[in-house]
């Protein structure tokens, strides 16, 4: 596979600006006394389907062959991925099916009906979902769109971090949710090539560690996948991002689904936005780092909005 670079990212945006506009980065007052130093949040949750990864699914689909988009994609996903391919199909013109697990997010899966997607259910796990998705891709000869494994995902979603530091050329710290890590090996591209000094830092939950033990470790793994947050819940780390991520990733932390759920309110509370959770586990994060963050100028992405009313009331009710 091809490793993107940060030429690959600017003709990415270049590709996806007709179609996404730019997203808000916004400092608010009562995170910075939270945290205890300068925060800016990068919103992705503004984007049409309430996440980031759009951005990669434009990217992709608009440099899909006319033979390719004749056959029509495929991709499994827990929402977020799903959702960001059927949004690109549904601009090209191109057929598209997702398989998510049994118990996927509903508001998700309603989107991407929404966006006439076929969408079909499979499996306990989103691992499961995948592989009888690569079944069907096999069988039928869709377009597979793997989520993490494919450059110009990659590329595409490199796109929001490029933003982040043209509006804050400042930002020493940059913190990105990982699930199966496209997001962060973006960040990676385009952070350390606009300035090799940022640090780029993971974060996933500890409820499902495969990109984190594959990162550390420094070869594939599979980990247990029992966390709340679908953008986090991969139990098998993908090959590309982590190729990027080994070699440009600062840090990468773990933080408990609690953390996670305390930090979707912080959210609300003293940012009045709505995260998911993989989206609110950057400031999670943040929270158990404060101390090693004084005094710096730190960013942290807002994945995605695209949390289920279950999550939100159990956020709630701590």
């Amino acid at each position: 596979m091809h490793l993107p670079d940060f030429q690959d990212v600017l003709q990415a945006r270049r590709r996806i600006r007709p179609y996404l506009a730019k997203t808000p980065l916004h400092s608010y007052p009562a995170l910075n006394t939270l945290i205890g130093t300068e925060i800016y949040v990068k919103h992705e949750n503004y984007q049409p389907v309430g996440a980031f990864k759009v951005r990669g699914g434009i990217n992709l689909i608009s440099q899909l062959s006319a033979e390719e988009r004749e056959r029509g994609v495929i991709a499994a996903s827990t929402g977020n991925h799903g959702q960001s391919v059927a949004y690109a199909a549904r601009q090209f013109g191109v057929k598209a099916i997702i398989v998510v697990p049994e118990k996927a997010n509903p508001g998700k899966v309603a989107a991407m009906r929404g966006m006439e997607a076929e969408v079909i259910f499979y499996g306990a796990t989103f691992d499961e979902a995948r592989l009888h998705c690569e079944e069907l891709a096999r069988e039928h000869g869709y377009r597979y769109i793997h989520s993490g494994d494919e450059p110009l995902l990659i590329a595409g979603v490199a796109t929001a971090t490029l933003e982040l530091l043209e509006d804050e050329p400042g930002i020493e710290v940059i913190i990105v949710p990982i699930g199966g890590g496209s997001g962060a090996a973006g960040a990676c591209i385009a952070a350390n090539t606009l300035n090799p000094a940022i640090r780029v830092i993971g974060v996933q939950s500890e409820a499902s560690p495969a990109a984190y033990e594959s990162w550390r470790q420094q070869r594939l793994e599979t980990a247990s996948n029992r966390t709340i947050a679908e953008g986090l819940a991969t139990g098998t780390a993908f090959e590309l991002p982590q190729k990027i991520m080994w070699g440009r990733l600062k840090e990468f932390v773990l933080v408990s689904d609690e953390e996670i759920l305390q930090a979707m309110v912080h959210m609300i509370e003293r940012a009045h936005t709505l995260a998911e959770a993989a989206g609110a586990s950057t400031l999670a994060a943040a929270y158990r780092m404060r101390d090693e963050l004084a005094g710096k100028k730190v960013a942290i992405i807002c994945s995605g909005g695209n949390t289920s009313l279950e999550h939100l009331k159990r956020a709630l009710s701590l």
